[in-house]
């Protein structure tokens, strides 16, 4: 595991990287740029659980912390990614207190929790089952995200969960959810991501937000304003970036 977890409880801010493509070759090049961790996309891609198998690999040995951005609060899935060696989860639409708690039961073995214990790739096919098993749930990140007003509402209820590390704000569907998609600078929209992120400090859980554009300035004011747990880009944003880029000149020019 990397420093993700230990650096949260520490109030250090932390980095990741948007997996959608779901290339290891794009994982592996991510991975290698210093992020703390990387967020695959399986929500709103085709990454299955193969796929998801394949990026583990990519990403093995660079210290980079591999999460699944769940489709759902789903126990099953959740099982087969922390088995394939994911450090931890990220729980989409958890709008309310038993979505939550459910969030953090399915990271965890028994007691704390429902996951199924097996001689899985996470635990190194058996050889360190037992150093596994005994530090597996103080190590597992927990991250629920909060992007529809019905989880603002109930911001206070859902973050008094034990066992969340972090929410993450997922701030297009938080701006549909409100009748105001996309409008991400929309005053209404940026009232309730502040609501998350003042509850967050009551309940002592970090605070995140997706920082969607390849804007460095964005993400320093994020910071600034107490997210510590920061999603970044998106594999694609970086490439079209990067296009745009060295195209800018030669196209103005032409």
């Amino acid at each position: 595991m990397g420093q993700t977890k230990e650096k949260l409880r520490k109030g250090q801010p932390v980095f990741g990287g948007w997996v959608m493509i779901g290339h290891p070759s794009v994982a592996e090049i991510m991975a290698g740029e210093g992020f703390d961790f990387l967020g695959v996309d399986m929500e709103h891609t085709s990454i299955d659980v193969r796929a998801f198998h394949e990026l583990a690999l990519a990403v093995k040995g660079t210290g980079c912390d591999l999460l699944a951005r769940l489709p759902s609060c789903d126990a099953a899935l959740t099982k087969k990614v922390l088995d394939l060696g994911a450090t931890g989860i990220i729980v989409p639409s958890v709008n309310t207190p038993d979505l939550a708690c459910q969030s953090v039961a399915m990271a965890k073995f028994p007691p704390e929790g429902i996951r199924g214990a097996s001689l899985c790739r996470g635990a190194d096919f058996g050889r360190d089952f037992a150093q596994y098993f005994a530090g597996w749930n103080d190590a597992v990140l927990v991250v629920v995200m909060l992007e529809h007003l019905d989880a603002v509402r109930q911001a206070d209820a859902i973050l008094a969960t034990p066992g969340i590390d972090a929410a993450l704000i997922g701030p297009y569907d938080l701006s549909a959810s409100m009748g105001l998609a996309g409008k991400l600078d929309h005053p209404e929209v940026l009232a309730a991501q502040q609501a998350i992120l003042e509850a967050c400090r009551s309940h002592g859980v970090s605070a995140g937000i997706h920082v969607v554009a390849v804007d460095p300035e964005q993400l320093a004011r994020r910071v600034e304003q107490g997210f510590r747990f920061l999603a970044c880009g998106i594999d694609t944003e970086f490439i079209m970036a990067g296009c745009r880029t060295m195209l800018r000149k030669v196209k103005a020019n032409g």
